[in-house]
């Protein structure tokens, strides 16, 4: 097994709930270097909710099949990400002191502001998505991975420019309190890149529609990441899912905008 391919698998245990092979030993400092491949984890997984999309809709009007390939979704990453929006935007919906903040952000319950975040979100999301299979489903089929490849890039983005804003030593997953190097934003988006450029040569996307995805992952990070600096002075892991989860959201309300102009 290469360095590489174990920190792949590394990043893949992470993020989601999907069977790994078994490690012998296990470095803290694999976590840290994983994040590079958390585009490459969301090939994977946009590629299985693309696969769940099309059987689905094979069964099912397009309304269902879209809400159950998005829960399987959340299945496949045990609501990992979903988890960080709520907490987030308990913690910072309302106005608090960072201190405060950071106290609700850890706790389990869920309020009034994640609730409304979850229930908006997933709604917004499910919507925008049936939209564009309503408009093209092998345009939705080969979106899926490229969505979640770019959205969790925009997170390697923040890990790399930004400070962790919240105690470094409660952090639930320390290795990822400490910033990346330049290598690993590099390897995320040419990762991003190179299955872009796939879809564009294999003519499965329109540029315009790639570029309208993209966009709006970068608007969603840069805007997700503002208000985290801004609030707390930097991310923390549950920023992070936050992050995750608004490119997600933006990508998906871009691409039914676009499909409601072409």
């Amino acid at each position: 097994m290469t360095h590489e391919f174990r920190l792949f698998l590394v990043a893949l245990q992470f993020l989601t709930r999907l069977p790994v092979p078994a490690f012998r030993e296990f470095d803290p400092a694999w976590l840290h270097a994983s994040a590079r491949w958390f585009p490459a984890v969301g090939l994977v997984v946009g590629g299985l909710i693309a696969l769940a999309l099309w059987g689905a809709a094979l069964l099912w009007p397009p309304a269902l099949a879209v809400v159950l390939a998005l829960g399987l979704g959340i299945a496949l990453t045990g609501a990992f990400h979903e988890d960080g929006l709520a907490d987030t935007w308990d913690a910072l919906g309302g106005v608090v002191p960072r201190e405060r903040a950071l106290v609700i952000m850890k706790d389990s319950r869920l309020g009034s502001y994640g609730a409304l975040a979850l229930g908006v979100g997933l709604a917004a999301k499910a919507l925008a998505l049936h939209a564009v299979v309503g408009h093209s489903l092998a345009l939705a089929l080969v979106a899926l991975p490229l969505v979640h490849a770019w959205a969790r890039a925009g997170t390697v983005v923040l890990i790399a420019v930004m400070r962790y804003g919240g105690d470094e030593a409660h952090a639930k997953a320390k290795p990822l309190a400490t910033r990346v190097n330049g290598s690993a934003v590099a390897v995320a988006a040419l990762t991003c890149a190179l299955a872009s450029g796939a879809a564009l040569y294999a003519g499965l996307l329109p540029a315009a529609a790639l570029a309208a995805l993209v966009a709006a992952c970068a608007l969603a990070t840069v805007a997700t990441g503002t208000w985290l600096q801004h609030r707390l002075g930097g991310y923390t892991g549950d920023g992070l899912g936050a992050t995750e989860q608004h490119a997600e959201l933006a990508a998906w309300l871009a691409l039914a905008a676009w499909c409601g102009v072409s």
